[in-house]
């Protein structure tokens, strides 16, 4: 009965389980999961959550000589307030955070059924609170409302009551409850409930009934499950929040009507279109997705051996397809296939200001993998000096 009341209440519908309910069978995958940055790409605000600091040595933005945001903590809750000569002007909370703290962090608040962007992003790299990406320079604006396409990738869902149209713009109107943070386990896996249900009677069965596996998908349905997300941004025809495993993108989003040269493409969305253009994918087309190289459940991002390890899988020693650099750095095992391979780059689409005006790039890996030379010849020099 308390599995029945839980499904009830998930947002999405009866359908939906919830990912508490995926712990009782899965504890090990959902415990790692829950510290990925899939799993921490929304949450909650709270002193947990929030990456950037609120002590009065590094709690402000400057924008010119009298006019700044200072980050504020008053009773377990956090505000953007802005200040004009020492004035109070304005001061909105912080309600969600979007980004999981590993490059960035960017804050919305809830202003009735809309919500906006605060005017101070966190940078991790930079380590200091930094202008939001493309807001104005010379004056604090909060009232960027953000559209339902960034819970789309962010999050798992919300729901949208209504829109309206403002200034030639659509906004979208959006229910503050019925928000899922992070992308959770039925995001990638579908609809559990009948299979949660099931699994509880049958505690003895070891085959998965109701829910579709994923070994059980096409290359192309394995690949378009991470392309919902991964595939930049693009017009929809049905919300992404319907999209399911098995589902193609074709019918959710409409057609690319610019085909763009790999080059031109921005790291920051398009690693899908990125990998498609490579000559390693065009070469195992049929059995080669996103889950070759990536294990979405765990924390890998910074470990370039194992992922070295699985290019290796193809690129074995005494192969043609073995690493030429390795003879002259002694190697017969590459630890580090990545940084040759698929260079960090800095995204076009978004850059975070500092207060004197300097840029942090946003690096985001490549997925376009190729010969670079002139980060060969940088990881070169890092290994030998």
């Amino acid at each position: 009965m308390q599995q029945k009341n839980a499904i009830q209440k998930d947002p999405r519908g009866m359908g939906y389980a919830g990912s508490s309910a995926c712990i009782s069978c899965h504890a090990g995958i959902v415990d790692s999961y829950t510290k990925t940055a899939h799993s921490r790409t929304t949450t909650p605000a709270s002193a947990e959550n929030i990456t950037g600091s609120f002590h009065a040595d590094s709690n402000r933005f400057h924008y010119k000589t009298d006019l700044e945001v200072v980050m504020e903590s008053k009773e377990g809750k956090f505000f953007q307030t802005a200040y004009e000569a020492g004035q109070p002007k304005a001061s909105f909370p912080f309600d969600i955070v979007i980004g999981s703290g590993r490059k960035a962090q960017t804050f919305l608040y809830w202003q009735d059924s809309n919500t906006c962007q605060l005017p101070v992003t966190y940078s991790v790299i930079g380590k200091c609170w930094v202008n939001s990406p493309n807001y104005p320079t010379d004056r604090v604006r909060f009232d960027r409302v953000v559209p339902i396409g960034c819970f789309e990738c962010h999050a798992s869902f919300v729901d949208r009551t209504g829109m309206r149209e403002e200034k030639g713009y659509r906004v979208d109107q959006l229910n503050k409850n019925s928000v899922i943070y992070g992308i959770d386990c039925e995001r990638c896996h579908g609809p559990a409930a009948a299979h949660v249900a099931y699994q509880q009677e049958h505690p003895a069965e070891k085959l998965a009934k109701y829910i579709l596996t994923y070994k059980n998908l096409t290359n192309t349905q394995k690949m378009e499950n991470c392309a919902t997300c991964h595939s930049g941004l693009r017009e929809p025809i049905r919300s992404p929040f319907l999209f399911k495993p098995g589902n193609l993108l074709k019918d959710f989003y409409q057609p690319d009507t610019v085909k763009q040269e790999p080059a031109t493409l921005d790291v920051h969305g398009n690693q899908y279109q990125l990998l498609m253009a490579s000559k390693c994918f065009k070469g195992a087309v049929e059995t080669m997705s996103c889950g070759t190289c990536h294990n979405p459940h765990k924390t890998e991002r910074n470990d370039l051996k194992i992922f070295s390890t699985r290019c290796m899988s193809c690129h074995q020693q005494n192969s043609k397809q073995f690493c030429k650099m390795a003879p002259k750095l002694g190697a017969t095992i590459v630890n580090n296939c990545i940084d040759c391979h698929m260079p960090a780059t800095p995204s076009k689409l978004i850059s975070l200001q500092t207060e004197q005006a300097g840029n942090i790039s946003n690096l985001v890996r490549s997925h376009l993998i190729a010969k670079y030379p002139d980060a060969t010849i940088k990881y070169l020099k890092s290994v030998r000096d």
